[in-house]
């Protein structure tokens, strides 16, 4: 893939390691490219995918995505608290830490 073909080469990782960069732009290509899911799936997933790993980046380039796919605010605004209450639910659900560490309450309080 030539120099000027790769869109990744304005990116850091374009600049200092163009053979990685192409091949991460050829596993994007291949994921977002029409399958199984829609556009708009995708990008809603996408989405929610940004806001568990906390990168804003990926949340406004995938909710413009999707609502250049048809998404509504609502649409995105919904992926986004299903990210939300998923990320919640697993600092909730930790159990078998939170056993460890605070018992099963037979003990009474330490």
């Amino acid at each position: 893939m030539s120099k000027q073909a790769n869109p990744m080469q304005r990116y850091w990782f374009g600049q200092r390691s163009p053979e990685h960069a192409a091949s991460w732009y050829e596993f994007y290509k291949s994921v977002s490219k029409k399958g199984v899911l829609d556009f708009k799936t995708k990008e809603l997933i996408a989405v929610a995918a940004g806001v568990l790993t906390r990168c804003e980046h990926c949340v406004e380039a995938h909710a413009n995505a999707a609502f250049k796919a048809g998404a509504t605010r609502e649409e995105v605004a919904e992926a986004i608290m299903v990210a939300s209450l998923t990320a919640s639910g697993s600092h909730l659900f930790w159990t078998d830490v939170y056993e460890k560490l605070l018992g099963d309450g037979a003990e009474g309080d330490k």
